[in-house]
C-alpha cells in the first residue's frame, strides 16, 4: 500500500514522533511511505529515515494556497492509496487536499481539546471529506462526538504505542546517570513534556512545594522545552514558592530512557491530554507514577499508578507524598506492575497492527 502521513511538522512533541514511529513500522513491513510536513524544517526534530517533503506552508493567504499547491503536487507524483493526517492543522489540510485526489483519507486526534469552538465547527463541516476518524484515547473520542465534530459510525479509537525495547528500565545505565545527574541519596520525581499549557506547570510547583517541605532530600526534574519566556516565567515562579535549587530545568532530552532510570517517580500534572506517550514511557520503564485525570490518562495508567483530579495541587501532593512514603520494595512492585501492562496493550507493534488493519478496512471501502 502506498501510504501519504500528513502533518504539521517534525517538531518534538509527542505526536510527530508517534507518527514517526508508525511510518517507521508501516515502511518495515514493505509499504511505500512518506511524510508530508506542511511547516518547514525546525531548529529542533525528530530524526527519521522516512522519505519527507516540506511544503513551506504559511498562517497567510497567500502562503496557505501556494501549500496546498505544492501538497496538490506532491500527491500526484507520490499517488497514494490511503492518506493518514493527525492533529487539527494537519487534518484539514489533508480534507482539502482530498479534493483533489481519490485516496481514501483518516483523520486523527491527538487530544481531548484542539481548540476552540470554531475548529470544531471546521471538523463538523468537513467531516465528510474523512472516510474515517480515530482518537488516541476513548476520552478524546467521546468528546469530539458529543460536540458533533466527529461522526460517530465513523470514529474509533486506537491508542498511542510506546517502544517498549527502547523503554526497558536499567540497573546499570540508573546508577551511572544518577552519578552523572549528581543524584546522591535525593529523592527525584520526573515529569517530561512540552512547557505548554496543557501541561500545567504550575499546578505542580505549586504541589512540589507542598512535597519539598516534607521531604528536603527530594528534587524535582523536569524535561522539555518550550517558549524562552514562558520558561522564565516557570522559574520564576518556582523561586517565589521557595524552590530555588530544588526544581532542575533539563530543556529537551535525546536521552529520555537513561533519565527516566535515574529518576525514583513520575509525575504528570496535566490540565488537558489525549494519550501522553511520556507517561507511558514512565510505566514501560517501571517508574511509579502519579497523573492527573486528564483525557485518556486513567485509560492509560488503569490501576498500575496514583490518580488524582486535575488542577488539585493539594491533592497531587499528598499522592506525590504517599508514594514517597512507601518502602522501596513497596514502590518497586507497584513499578513493576506497570510494564506489563504497557507490553500487553500498549506497545508500538501491537498499534501498527492495528493500524495495518484499519488502513486495509477504509482503502477496501468497507468501513
Amino acid at each position: 500500500m502506498r501510504i501519504a502521513y500528513v502533518l504539521t511538522s517534525l517538531g518534538v512533541g509527542g505526536a510527530e514522533r508517534q507518527v514517526i514511529a508508525l511510518a517507521e513500522r508501516m515502511m518495515a513491513r514493505g509499504h511505500a511511505v512518506s511524510l508530508l510536513v506542511l511547516l518547514p524544517r525546525q531548529p529542533e526534530e525528530w530524526p527519521t529515515i522516512v522519505h519527507r517533503v516540506h511544503v513551506d506552508m504559511h498562517k497567510s493567504p497567500a502562503g496557505f494556497i501556494a501549500g496546498l499547491v505544492r501538497g496538490r503536487r506532491f500527491l500526484r507524483e507520490f499517488h497514494p492509496e490511503l492518506i493518514h493526517s493527525h492533529v487539527y492543522p494537519a487534518n484539514i489540510t489533508a480534507r482539502l487536499l482530498r479534493l483533489f485526489g481519490p485516496a481514501a483519507l483518516i483523520s486523527t486526534v491527538h487530544n481531548v481539546y484542539e481548540g476552540p469552538w470554531v475548529r470544531m465547527l471546521t471538523y463538523r463541516l468537513t467531516d465528510s471529506l474523512s472516510c474515517h476518524t480515530t482518537a488516541v484515547s476513548q476520552a478524546a473520542a467521546e468528546r469530539y462526538v458529543r460536540l458533533k465534530a466527529v461522526s460517530s459510525r465513523k470514529c474509533s479509537v486506537i491508542t498511542n504505542g510506546i517502544e517498549t525495547a527502547e523503554f526497558a528500565p536499567s540497573a546499570e545505565r540508573r546508577a551511572r546517570m544518577r552519578e552523572e545527574m549528581g543524584a546522591g541519596d535525593e529523592f527525584i520525581w520526573l515529569t517530561d513534556g512540552r512547557i505548554a499549557p496543557a501541561k500545567d506547570y504550575p499546578n505542580l510547583l505549586r504541589a512540589f512545594a507542598i512535597v519539598a517541605k516534607s521531604y528536603m532530600q527530594s528534587r524535582l526534574w523536569v524535561a522539555g522545552d518550550g517558549d524562552v519566556d514562558d520558561l522564565s516565567e516557570l522559574i520564576v515562579f518556582a523561586d517565589e514558592l521557595g524552590l530555588r535549587g530544588r526544581v532542575r530545568w533539563l530543556g529537551l532530552r535525546r536521552d529520555m530512557p537513561a533519565i527516566l532510570d535515574a529518576a525514583d517517580g513520575f509525575v504528570l500534572a496535566s490540565a488537558w491530554e489525549g494519550m501522553p506517550l511520556a507517561l507511558g514511557e514512565a510505566m514501560a520503564m517501571e517508574k511509579p507514577v502519579v497523573a492527573t485525570d486528564a483525557g485518556g490518562v486513567r485509560e492509560l495508567v488503569g490501576d498500575a499508578g496514583v490518580i488524582v483530579a486535575a488542577r488539585d495541587s493539594d491533592g497531587l501532593a499528598r499522592a506525590m507524598l504517599d508514594v514517597m512514603r512507601l518502602r522501596p520494595e513497596a514502590r518497586g512492585t507497584m513499578g513493576r506492575a506497570a510494564r506489563p501492562r504497557i507490553q500487553s496493550q500498549f506497545s508500538m507493534d501491537a498499534k501498527a497492527d492495528e493500524w495495518e488493519a484499519l488502513y486495509k478496512a477504509v482503502a477496501e471501502k468497507r468501513l
